[in-house]
């Protein structure tokens, strides 16, 4: 869900090429002949499913693909989606469920190409990256079990990134003022006038207030790492790893989406998990001890890092809430997609605050606690 490094009114910066124009694009930067191709939902990049035919050298099954069109901002950052597509061949090569790029004709893992209408000669960053089987999260019966493999997977990655990718784009994951990294909670003040005047507006006033005196002093005690920054509901796939209908088990067949990449903290990629996961459940308040457990279960938490959950799981709400209300003033013609955490998020995060953080705390901790007595195959 990343909109650029802030959320600067740029207008037309989302890409808009046509169909057409996308199959002539795969043919001329990727060589392969498109036998079909359809759009996906994306918040301010553009995405296609495609589908290939009678390619040489192409594996038999590995014939479909997702074609990345990147924004026109951040296609001028080319370290930086570098240093995304990089991460992601190397989780590949960890073995995470993470996809790889199909290179261009001059063996590059992107080209930066002119295309759609509007004002000015606009040039995007393009990938062809392979596509990946499984249903999204947000499409399925959600349960404790896949809460805690998400959780699980959510450290494993922060942990590989961080300790083992060292190629020198990485360092473009520096990013001071991006919004969407969880230490900027207190920049949603630049945009909160795009909720009105509410009770949801006091809420998250509230929330940037007790951040900046709760959680931004104690930042230099976490744990730093690189986070993938996004495991949200419709970022991560799944496929049934059990034939039982009472009681289905999943197994995680996808991450996807690497654009809100940056250097943060551990408890960061926790919270972020949580807040979505609660998105997806029935009973939201005790989501959050089923991704801490699997989170735990890999790299354990502080107390310090613990103390700050509640208030970061919020600022992420927040985060969702009033960047999405921003865009869609933007973007009329995307609300509907832009407002989806927007149906049930303000709920979870009214409730949250109107159940208080010493009793959230209390149900997540010793739901994760009983994880120690019992943990998962």
């Amino acid at each position: 869900m990343s909109s650029g490094n802030d959320c600067r009114a740029q207008t037309l910066t989302k890409p808009a090429l046509g169909e057409k124009e996308v199959t002539e694009l795969v043919d001329r930067v990727f060589g392969l002949k498109v036998s079909w191709i359809r759009p996906l939902p994306s918040y301010d990049d553009q995405n296609f499913h495609v589908c290939v035919s009678g390619n040489k050298g192409v594996a038999e099954g590995a014939s479909e693909y997702v074609l990345k069109i990147t924004n026109s901002e951040d296609s001028q950052e080319p370290d930086l989606i570098e240093a995304q597509t990089q991460a992601m061949m190397f989780l590949s090569t960890e073995g995470f469920p993470s996809a790889t790029p199909y290179l261009t004709k001059d063996g590059n893992v992107m080209s930066l190409e002119s295309g759609g209408t509007g004002p000015g000669n606009k040039k995007y960053m393009v990938r062809l990256l392979t596509y990946l089987p499984g249903t999204p999260v947000a499409k399925i019966a959600t349960n404790t079990q896949i809460f805690y493999e998400i959780g699980k997977i959510a450290a494993s990655l922060d942990k590989a990134l961080s300790e083992k990718f060292h190629h020198p784009s990485a360092k473009s994951l520096h990013r001071g003022q991006f919004i969407w990294n969880l230490a900027n909670v207190p920049l949603l003040d630049r945009y909160i006038y795009a909720l009105g005047q509410n009770k949801h507006r006091e809420v998250v006033e509230q929330v940037i207030e007790q951040f900046k005196e709760k959680v931004i002093p104690k930042l230099s005690s976490f744990r730093a790492c690189i986070n993938h920054g996004d495991l949200n509901d419709h970022n991560i796939l799944v496929d049934p790893s059990s034939d039982s209908l009472e009681n289905p088990q999943y197994r995680v067949s996808g991450i996807l989406d690497f654009g809100d990449m940056s250097y943060g903290y551990y408890v960061f990629e926790v919270a972020i998990a949580i807040m979505y996961m609660m998105i997806e459940s029935p009973d939201p308040l005790s989501v959050g001890g089923h991704v801490l457990a699997g989170f735990e279960s890999v790299l354990p938490l502080t107390e310090e890092e613990r103390g700050a959950l509640f208030l970061l799981v919020s600022g992420r709400f927040s985060q969702s809430l009033v960047i999405a209300a921003h865009t869609a003033l933007l973007y009329p013609e995307n609300e509907e997609y832009l407002m989806i955490t927007a149906k049930t998020g303000w709920k979870h995060l009214m409730k949250m605050f109107e159940v208080g953080q010493e009793a959230v705390e209390k149900t997540w901790f010793e739901t994760a606690k009983a994880y120690t007595n019992h943990t998962p195959a």
